[in-house]
């Protein structure tokens, strides 16, 4: 089964920023003057792992942290010097102690807690494929002028996407980068819009640019191509709509290509990155980095996780991506004291642990600058599953609800969107909503060619319609318990952040 899981993501909560800004060594960190001598005879004593070594940029730094690298029993495999961070994988069970105690490094520590030579994102439950019978059935309801499945896409009419198509469908010199679990190009409401040249595959932390390496390894690993659709599925006469459909879209393959469909930080490095150099302009991050669903900065294998994952990012907001993620699946309230995470590290045996999320960073989500989504049904509810939090969740999409039933032909209240293989299905989670807020941005992007990351943040935030939070007791799943508590206003609250993406306002 494809692990599948919550997104969340960081608002611009300043005190939040700022503590996360201090402790991710963005500020001069300490170190040691000299490392202690290395003991490369122990590279074998244990399992081999993925390590990430964080240092300052200059040259001399990198050289002495490659050198250091090889000295304790590691291997470099990639080398991000605009950033100052190095993937290394080393056997030496001292290797991130003795790196962390090198001059200039500012944080080094495991990316996993498996081996590398054993074995994600986030929708709710099991896909659910569309037969021919049900596509006959949806198609025999389109009116004249949509897509032949269009008549189940609440979602689309839900944020005035079917009628923005009119006016704007949005620029072909802008892409959004799908950084998941591959996207089949081949599929024909994606194939009209797809970027080879701006697409790869990073899971071993090294961007590979090889044609089709950025396809899905089987029809399991469906997750990127559903967010694909999503965004920017082509009003061609087949299948169904995109929200954006004359934006291109770019695979940027970061999941294990086994059963776990894990992301480990170091591909997500890579995605960024590249994404960066290859001119993408918006990123859609529909996943957490495992292994460890919360990052702790007082772990010193978390807090190097974190570190360079934000180098990442940061490094791309420079350079002009916006980038979008999901703000989780879990319920949980993001600006809590304290939550309970029982799946980590969900690479090898998980735990029950007490996080504080302010201390406590789901990535990239709760990273500075992150468009962080929640997901609401077709009635413009919060999703029963989706996590918030006021002052993290920034927007509202439509993410798809199983309790909140559309008038539809289907009546499924999931987000119907393209699969590998040529074919169709329901999703639902905060991974849907994610993409279209990325798609809403390309919308924005396209009549605002110039505007930075921060401006487009601006502007998704002016034009969302935000409902306020419910009068009545929140109880999601209707088993008449209060599910969540919504804090906020009718302009900013912890449910919809600043409100729910509108592709109709976003291209008048």
């Amino acid at each position: 089964m494809v692990h599948l899981r919550s997104r969340r993501r960081l608002a611009l909560a300043v005190p939040v920023v700022l503590s996360l800004t201090a402790s991710l060594g963005l500020l001069p960190a300490a170190v040691s003057a000299a490392a202690p001598a290395p003991t490369a005879a122990r590279a074998a004593d244990g399992p081999a792992l993925a390590y990430v070594v964080n240092t300052r940029t200059d040259h001399h730094t990198i050289e002495s942290a490659r050198q250091a690298i090889t000295h304790n029993g590691g291997t470099v495999v990639a080398s991000y010097d605009r950033i100052g961070v190095i993937v290394a994988h080393s056997a030496n069970p001292d290797f991130g102690t003795r790196m962390r105690a090198i001059r200039g490094v500012q944080s080094a520590g495991a990316t996993r807690t498996a081996p590398l030579s054993a074995a994600g994102t986030t929708d709710e439950g099991a896909v659910q494929v569309l037969s021919k019978a049900e596509a006959a059935k949806i198609a025999g309801a389109a009116a004249p002028g949509e897509e032949p499945l269009e008549a189940d896409q609440w979602d689309l009419r839900a944020i005035g996407a079917d009628k923005a198509a009119d006016i704007d469908p949005g620029s072909r010199s802008v892409t959004v980068g799908v950084i998941d679990t591959g996207v089949d190009d081949t599929h024909p409401d994606i194939a009209p819009n797809f970027s080879a040249s701006q697409s790869a595959n990073c899971v071993s932390g090294k961007a590979d640019t090889t044609y089709g390496a950025w396809r899905p390894v089987d029809a399991d690993h469906y997750h990127g191509t559903h967010v694909a659709g999503e965004i920017a599925a082509a009003r061609n006469g087949i299948g169904v709509a995109g929200v954006a459909p004359g934006v291109k879209v770019a695979s940027i393959t970061v999941a294990q290509p086994d059963a776990t469909s894990l992301f480990y930080p170091e591909s997500v490095v890579c995605a960024f990155v590249f994404a960066a150099d290859h001119g993408i302009e918006i990123t859609n991050n529909s996943y957490y980095v495992d292994p460890w669903l919360y990052n702790c900065m007082d772990d010193p294998d978390q807090r190097a996780i974190v570190d360079a994952v934000n180098r990442a990012q940061m490094y791309a907001q420079r350079k002009g991506t916006l980038n979008v993620a999901s703000a989780g699946n879990s319920n949980d309230d993001l600006d809590a004291n304290a939550l309970t995470d029982a799946s980590s590290p969900d690479d090898s045996t998980a735990a029950h642990r007490t996080v504080d999320p302010h201390e406590c960073f789901d990535v990239p989500t709760q990273l500075p600058g992150v468009v962080t989504v929640s997901a609401v049904g077709v009635k413009g509810a919060k999703s029963y599953y989706s996590s918030y939090g006021q002052g993290v969740v920034d927007v509202a999409g439509p993410g798809g609800d199983k309790y909140q039933i559309p008038d539809t032909p289907s009546k499924n209240g999931r987000i119907l969107s393209t699969l590998p293989n040529d074919q169709y299905g329901f999703l639902q989670g905060t991974s849907m909503a994610s993409p279209h807020v990325a798609a809403v941005a390309a919308l924005l992007k396209s009549a605002h060619p110039h505007a930075a990351p921060a401006r487009l943040r601006a502007l998704l935030k002016a034009q969302a319609d935000n409902p306020g939070c419910p009068s009545a007791p929140y109880d999601g799943d209707g088993d008449g318990v209060v599910d969540a508590t919504c804090v906020g206003g009718a302009r900013v609250n912890g449910f919809y952040g600043f409100g729910i993406v509108d592709a109709l306002r976003a291209v008048r």
